[in-house]
């Protein structure tokens, strides 16, 4: 062979060797749903440094060192979990702030492609700091927070006095945090708060406007019960969420569903049009079929689907985001609408409008589903079933352009011959 011709193969043999290397992760034949960017059809996705590179048909196999094989799975944003609950610890009255009844997120949501979960109150003012020092810093997950509105969190049980007294709750000192402390508070929260009266909203509100920071509501707990007309319609912000939209307890809790007509109360699409958010926040306790069925058949389905997790939840009628979102479906919420719900919709309730997609340089954050065939079932809070024809199962999660979770070993090669 001549000097030039060995020259020549070298020379032409390096960029071929570096388009080979051109991305971190190629995921090959997937049916992409990324709602923000209107892409609904097959594609092929590549991520590079942690961020998405690109989204085209037939991207070269060969330009990513990892090959994911998403043929006949569906592709889409890493899930937004914005209703859960992950300040775990062993606090003996810790309950849902460094207690027993929270969940370390790691173990519960790259599993069912959930790479954000929003904890809903755990942590007050008080408590925050040891939140963040303990289960923000140390998770792979995506951990942001809803700043519970007492400055103990979710301390003791509901009753409990962190929970009930007002001199806990300090909208000055609940806005500082949020403000100190903006890169991962998204919002404030209240609940549990079984007086009948709105002061517990009003100092929550206070807080968020403060900080200018939308509100999740928990509702409901006291006898005589409070109007939610007088929630939705002259305290809620737009912007501002109503969680366990679907939840029923009549004797403590006004429903959006009147039961003896079985109609969805008018006043109830008159807040959706002026802006206040409805979340499922499924539960232990906060959904049911009751509400559910003809809230849905009246075209009432919620703008953000969430789980609330917590050891009461997942063993129940919740399980998981998966099981809460393929509950939807077979609601006859269409899939499109199921993950937008999931992914872009929250991102924005939370205004973090960096999540939620799949657009070239967001951070790749991926989910990778697969859409079962078949005969399910699904039950509620009162352990009423229903059925349905379609279940999400997750095959792989992409948490900033890393595999945390690959169901299948989708993107592990086969071992080398002996």
């Amino acid at each position: 062979m001549s000097k030039i011709r060995l020259f020549l193969l070298l020379f032409l043999s390096v960029p071929v060797i570096s388009m080979a290397q051109s991305y971190d992760i190629v995921i090959k034949g997937g049916h992409v749903i990324d709602p923000k960017n209107s892409i609904n059809s097959v594609m092929d996705v590549a991520i590079k440094e942690g961020k998405i590179a690109q989204v085209a048909k037939n991207i070269p196999a060969g330009e990513g060192k990892q090959l994911v094989d998403a043929a006949g799975l569906y592709v889409t944003p890493g899930l937004i979990d914005m209703h859960g609950h992950v300040f775990a610890g062993t606090t003996p009255d810790g309950d849902l702030s460094n207690g027993f009844s929270a969940l370390p997120p790691d173990g519960f949501t790259f599993r069912v492609g959930v790479t954000t979960i929003v904890d809903a109150g755990g942590a007050g003012s008080k408590s925050f700091p040891e939140f963040k020092k303990n289960i923000i810093d140390r998770s792979q997950t995506r951990v942001l927070a809803f700043l519970n509105i007492s400055s103990e969190g979710m301390r003791g049980d509901e009753y409990s006095v962190y929970q009930q007294d007002v001199k806990f709750m300090d909208p000055q000192l609940a806005s500082k945090a949020a403000k100190e402390f903006k890169e991962y508070i998204v919002g404030v929260k209240v609940a549990h708060f079984h007086k009948s009266d709105f002061i517990a909203v009003d100092r929550a509100l206070e807080a968020g406007k403060l900080a200018n920071i939308p509100v999740m509501i928990d509702f409901g707990g006291s006898k005589p019960r409070l109007s939610i007309e007088d929630l939705f319609m002259k305290r809620l912000r737009p912007g501002d969420i109503f969680t366990h939209t679907y939840g029923q307890i009549l004797e403590t809790k006004e429903s959006i569903v009147d039961l003896e007509t079985g109609k969805l109360k008018p006043f109830v699409l008159a807040a959706r049009k002026r802006g206040v958010i409805f979340d499922v926040g499924h539960g232990g306790g906060s959904f049911t079929y009751s509400q559910a069925l003809p809230a849905t058949k009246a075209g009432f389905y919620p703008e953000t689907i969430s789980t609330d997790l917590h050891t009461g939840s997942m063993n129940g009628a919740m399980k998981d985001m998966l099981n809460v979102m393929s509950k939807f479906m077979a609601l006859k919420m269409d899939l499109q609408s199921v993950i937008t719900a999931s992914t872009w919709a929250p991102a924005k309730a939370i205004k973090r409008e960096e999540l939620g997609h799949i657009s070239v340089g967001a951070n790749a954050d991926v989910a990778i589903l697969n859409l079962r065939k078949g005969k399910f079932g699904f039950y509620d809070v009162a352990r009423y079933k229903s059925e349905g024809t379609e279940k999400l199962e997750c095959e792989v999660t992409i948490k900033g352009g890393k595999i945390v979770y690959d169901l299948n070993a989708r993107s592990m090669p086969l071992p080398s011959k002996p």
